[in-house]
């Protein structure tokens, strides 16, 4: 996603002071290029050279002088949306980039209450979806920690992701700033999680996240935002599962470092289109804030972190294995309920589908 915001987004909500966040309107009769030098003015009068932001604030600078605010963030956090509209306002940003990818945007456009209701609904439509999407292990494990979330937000009371829509309509109230989507493709991260992780792995974490019931609080949420406590959480869990803290964790920061990066770079400034240091602000979550900073002045390469190994031998066996019993199952109840149900029930797509895919993977 890759927006330019010249004037203000339909789903941009009303500013808590208008008169100096909403974009002005222009006198008449402006050409073009006269518009655009009189709002790249008006940016610049905005934006603070030495601002006061939050102390989860990290400032990265590139080889060419462009400048990184990175704002590490707790995901049900208002604090964080507070941090995240407070640093756009004060920089006035030529790009904003976000810890999402194209299978998680829908979330910058449903209202709050949409978003309660779909992240506590886990129903078999969903199932499907993911399984469809990222493979049975990955579906299943991508179900699993959607379980977590509608935990902690029936818990909380608070939809995931309000930072990250906070960030939209904050950059739709900036002038030329774009928004980019900074994070690796779900299904990649899911799928090279799985296959990083033995059965035995697999078998324990999904047992954990099935049968996680611990209270949490807004305070604990909070908690997340200070560095130690993150580190400490890391360490125990690079300590029980390694491959998991690499796939889902480090490779992310690898990834969100490339896009920030690319980010990070000169824009033209009007009327003569001059090569100028860009500023950019980063929205991500606490616990890839160090990755980040370690890999900034790295050589990078995502190719190694964008592949994804074919389906082993055995994976298509238990595949074949649960879809067996699920179709016996079918069976026995067409069986018991008579030939008519039978035909009905064979006539639905999601059945033919999975008569279609038992089959053997090609040699």
């Amino acid at each position: 996603m890759d927006q330019d915001n010249n004037s203000e987004d339909e789903s941009v909500g009303p500013s808590e002071d208008p008169a100096e966040e909403e974009l002005p309107c222009l006198p008449p009769g402006l050409s073009d290029g006269e518009a655009m030098e009189l709002l790249w003015q008006l940016r610049s009068q905005r934006r603070q050279s030495s601002p006061e932001l939050p102390e989860t604030v990290t400032r990265l600078t590139a080889p060419d002088g462009s400048l990184l605010y990175l704002v590490g963030t707790a995901h049900f956090s208002d604090s964080s949306k507070k941090d995240v509209a407070t640093t756009i306002r004060a920089v006035q940003p030529d790009v904003v980039v976000v810890e999402l990818c194209q299978y998680r945007v829908s979330m910058l456009k449903m209202d709050e209450n949409t978003l309660l209701r779909e992240a506590k609904d886990i129903n078999l439509d969903k199932v499907q979806q993911a399984i469809k999407q990222n493979g049975l292990m990955s579906g299943l494990m991508q179900i699993l920690l959607l379980k977590v979330s509608a935990h902690i937000t029936e818990q909380l009371g608070m939809a995931p992701g309000g930072e990250f829509r906070e960030a939209f309509k904050e950059a739709g109230r900036v002038p030329f700033c774009k928004f980019h989507l900074g994070d690796r493709p779900i299904p990649v991260t899911f799928k090279r999680a799985i296959a990083a992780l033995s059965l035995w792995q697999k078998a324990r974490l999904a047992w954990g996240l099935c049968f996680l019931s611990d209270p949490i609080s807004k305070e604990d949420v909070e908690k997340c935002k200070q560095k130690d406590l993150l580190e400490q959480t890391m360490s125990e869990m690079i300590g029980e599962f390694p491959a998991l803290h690499q796939t889902i964790v480090a490779e992310r920061d690898i990834y969100l470092t490339h896009t920030l990066r690319q980010a990070t770079r000169c824009v033209e400034a009007p009327p003569n289109a001059q090569k100028v240091p860009a500023v950019v602000v980063g929205v991500v979550g606490m616990g890839h804030v160090p990755g980040i900073e370690r890999n900034w002045e790295k050589q990078l390469n995502i190719n190694e972190i964008m592949s994804v190994a074919p389906p082993s031998r055995f994976g298509w066996v238990l595949r074949a294995v649960i879809k067996g019993v699920m179709m016996g199952m079918l069976g026995y109840a067409c069986y018991r309920a008579g030939g008519s149900l039978g035909r009905a029930m064979l006539s639905i797509p999601t059945v033919q589908s999975l008569l279609e895919n038992l089959r053997p993977p090609p040699a």
